[in-house]
């Protein structure tokens, strides 16, 4: 028997119970046709991986780069994230001559971050030494790239998405935007894991032939998941119909009832869940004295749990769960999940605190899902990309904020808890952090409180159609 036939057939006698993902296929977009699109989000995933991870820490430790200047080269991307709402209104209304809107748009963001990745490694090879030319060309090509880098991803991702939608029906909105997001998890762990065994014997060539690699993969996955995916239309190539300006889209898609609430709520709730981002694992390592081994499957456990909120979510949209009433539950597993991370520590707790890690991760995917099938919902007539493209930027610029006012806030308060100021009991380092995780729980309070008149308007309404013109 075929290994293709054993997989059909294995999956056929499978109780739908244990497949969260089995309802997704529709006629319109088959399981293998949408298996096929999601490979876009498994590019998005290896660039962050790349990015925030491998040469994040490569650069500063191996190529011995200031860690503030790396810090700045990272947080480029994020200066495009504000974008999102302009690519996406712009894929709404392209004129081709194929009657393709879609398409264009994703091609260039995936040749934007090919030529991001290729520019990073030539900026590798200078800022390694092994050549005679300035450093500071080094430095400035790598600037350059991490900020195509950036601009593709979010290209790809926003306008990806928005292809998504045209192409599934409406019914099916919710589970697609849960595979999609477990697709760009998938990516994540996949690249971690690759590129952590190409890396086992570091050397800076092997580095920059990882960096080139990732390109022509990059290239690979988005070109076979847009081949034949979006159809013709003639009619669009024909029409003279002019298009509105952006400001028109944008003044109608926020007059629509409690728009701009769903947007404050999505930057509130992202700031509240990622401000922890880079302090789990110096908490574990300082505070509760784990061993480096320890704190590092924080990471598989905090993936573990978003896997898992995504399976939940799958099932519950698909069962007619109102997208902001998941999104609220996600925010009291992430309450849940603050308080068992700061109780950890007084009473040293290892338990506690990974299974708070594990619920960060799963309340987390549970917002996240939650609010971007809303999103998905909140698009009107030809206006997908703008809706969605509209929460890209606020979901993206707010995690990036958070990431950094999360260290500022730690390591200020740690300061001036060292100093004395807030008494001897609290001249601790733990100061620091518990005042980080407090402010979280404070924001997704009122996260709560914020989602509540949404959950409510959309009382007797599919999870797909919560934001109803006003």
């Amino acid at each position: 028997m075929k290994l293709g036939d054993l997989a059909r057939q294995v999956l056929t006698n499978t109780d739908t119970r244990f497949l969260p993902f089995a309802d997704v296929a529709s006629p319109e977009l088959p399981l293998l046709k949408l298996l096929r699109l999601s490979l876009f989000q498994v590019s998005v995933g290896m660039a962050v991986v790349l990015v925030i991870g491998t040469l994040n820490r490569v650069m500063i430790v191996e190529l011995d780069v200031p860690a503030w200047l790396v810090a700045l080269m990272i947080s480029l991307p994020l200066l495009f994230a504000p974008f999102r709402a302009v690519i996406g209104f712009k894929s709404d209304t392209h004129h081709s001559a194929l009657g393709w809107r879609r398409t264009p748009y994703i091609w260039n963001g995936t040749m934007l971050q090919f030529g991001g990745l290729a520019f990073n490694a030539f900026a590798l090879l200078v800022m390694s030494g092994e050549n005679n030319a300035p450093k500071i060309l080094g430095d400035i090509t790598a600037a350059l790239s991490f900020l195509m880098i950036g601009a593709g991803l979010h290209t790809v991702q926003t306008v990806g998405l928005a292809l998504a939608t045209d192409l599934a029906p409406r019914e099916k909105h919710p589970q697609v935007v849960t595979l999609l997001c477990g697709m760009l998890l998938v990516g994540m762990v996949i690249s971690a894991v690759t590129f952590g065994f190409l890396l086992a014997d570091f050397s800076p060539g092997r580095l920059i032939g990882v960096v080139q690699g990732a390109a022509v993969v990059t290239m690979f996955l988005n070109s076979f998941a847009l081949w034949k995916q979006e159809p013709r239309n003639p009619e669009r190539a024909r029409s003279t119909a002019k298009a509105p300006t952006f400001r028109q889209a944008w003044d109608s898609f926020v007059h629509q009832a409690q728009s701009t609430r769903a947007l404050v709520t999505v930057g509130i709730g992202t700031v509240g869940f990622s401000m922890q981002d880079v302090l789990l694992e110096p908490y574990g390592g300082q505070i509760l004295h784990l061993a480096v081994g320890t704190t590092t499957k924080l990471t598989a456990l905090l993936a573990l749990g978003g896997i898992c909120g995504f399976a939940l979510s799958a099932r519950l949209l698909g069962r007619g769960m109102d997208s902001y009433r998941l999104a609220g539950w996600g925010v009291a597993a992430g309450l849940a999940a603050f308080t068992c991370v700061l109780t950890a520590a007084p009473i040293y707790s290892l338990v506690l605190f990974a299974g708070g890690t594990a619920l960060i991760g799963f309340g987390s995917a549970l917002f996240l899902v939650g609010t971007l099938s809303a999103a998905m919902g909140s698009a009107k007539g030809d206006l997908t990309g703008l809706a969605l493209g509209s929460w890209g930027a606020v979901q993206a610029f707010a995690a990036g904020a958070a990431i950094a006012a999360g260290g500022l806030l730690r390591d200020g308060v740690s300061a001036l808890a060292e100093l004395g100021l807030f008494g001897p009991a609290l001249a601790r380092p733990v100061t620091g952090y518990a005042c980080v995780y407090l402010f979280e729980i404070v924001l997704l309070i009122a996260t709560l409180i914020a989602l509540l008149p949404l959950a409510r308007r959309s009382d007797g309404s599919s999870s797909s159609s919560s934001l109803r013109p006003a």
